[in-house]
């Protein structure tokens, strides 16, 4: 099992030094989100300061990038690596693409499966010559020696994709290398949807599911006293109180034993009331969603619950506290 560790974009002039420090640490790889920065920029700084360590976008904005312009992105970031980097594309939510991206978000499933057909017809193009695809929502079919990178020692890149409902899921199995799951997929959930749906998928395109990576960021709550893992559990409690107040992620928590949680959160957030959205979390949502543990039990823990269903799992609090960048690299080593 590969283990990574999750961070937001950071000042270019920071990057390096976090990239150097989580792979002396023992993580497998860094894998950086795009918030109010790019994640690209970073993995670009990354793959100079650390050359071994695996790099991978989770995830990186979709559509307001054409698929050449993600392509040749990636493939840049494939040779600057020797093809330890791992493109991972998502669709966000139509507010963002619209109003901040100005981008277009009509049937943003579909959109992104075309997407992603896209740019592996770009990688494709890159060694061939010959760009040819026409989609339902991208023709491309021009390309030049001048206008093309070419080749490179190294494999394509490997396109994951976010999702959440079955359907994405099983679109992903037909068309992507791997999955990320998103940060509240609990252990029914992951059973329920995420393996079954990625092996219907997967099976429509007469792949072997095997071929398809799932990258499970998890939550965990840490420590050798109770007072440390309080602390700890707060910041997992406010974490859950963002992520839960999604309308698309309702039927996991729905499933998952604690019907109504959205509607409840949804309700103290359009009121402005984000204390309360926290106080929604229960101790129970927290033992359902992240995993708890002393730190000599946290990797055992982690392996009872994720070996066989996760390729990759992503420490999503990892770099929370730097004093414990260390400790989280230890549990890394001892998982891979």
């Amino acid at each position: 099992m590969h283990v990574d560790a999750m961070t937001t974009p950071q000042p270019l002039s920071r990057t390096g030094d976090l990239a150097r420090r989580v792979a002396a640490a023992g993580f497998s790889g860094l894998l950086f989100t795009e918030t109010g920065r790019t994640a690209y920029l970073n993995a670009a700084v990354a793959s100079q300061a650390a050359p071994g360590l695996e790099l991978s976008t989770g995830v990186a904005v979709a559509f307001p990038r054409s698929p050449f312009v993600t392509a040749a992105t990636a493939w840049e970031l494939a040779e600057a690596t020797a093809g330890r980097f791992r493109l991972g594309l998502g669709t966000q939510v139509r507010t963002h693409v619209v109003r901040r991206y100005g981008s277009s978000f009509e049937r943003p499933g579909p959109r992104l499966r075309d997407y992603v057909r896209a740019v592996k017809a770009c990688f494709a193009a890159f060694r061939s010559g010959t760009l040819d695809h026409h989609g339902d929502f991208y023709d491309l079919d021009f390309i030049t020696p001048q206008w093309s990178p070419g080749p490179i020692d190294a494999p394509d890149p490997c396109v994951d994709i976010a999702a959440v409902n079955p359907w994405m899921l099983r679109m992903a199995g037909e068309v992507a290398d791997g999955v990320h799951v998103h940060p509240i997929g609990e252990p029914g959930y992951l059973a329920r949807h995420v393996v079954p749906s990625i092996a219907e998928g997967a099976a429509k395109a007469g792949r072997s599911a095997s071929e398809i990576a799932v990258i499970v960021p998890v939550l965990t709550i840490v420590g050798d006293s109770d007072a440390e893992r309080d602390r700890e559990r707060e910041l997992v409690r406010a974490s859950l109180g963002f992520y839960g107040s999604t309308p698309n992620y309702a039927f996991i928590w729905d499933e998952a034993g604690f019907e109504g949680t959205t509607a409840r959160l949804r309700e103290k957030q359009k009121a402005g009331d984000f204390a309360g959205m926290v106080a929604q979390i229960t101790d129970d949502h927290i033992a359902a969603f992240a995993t708890e543990s002393t730190w000599d039990g946290l990797a055992d823990a982690l392996r009872a619950t994720y070996e066989g269903v996760a390729s990759r799992l992503v420490l999503y609090n990892s770099l929370a506290d730097p004093e414990r960048v260390e400790r989280y690299g230890e549990v890394a080593r001892a998982l891979t």
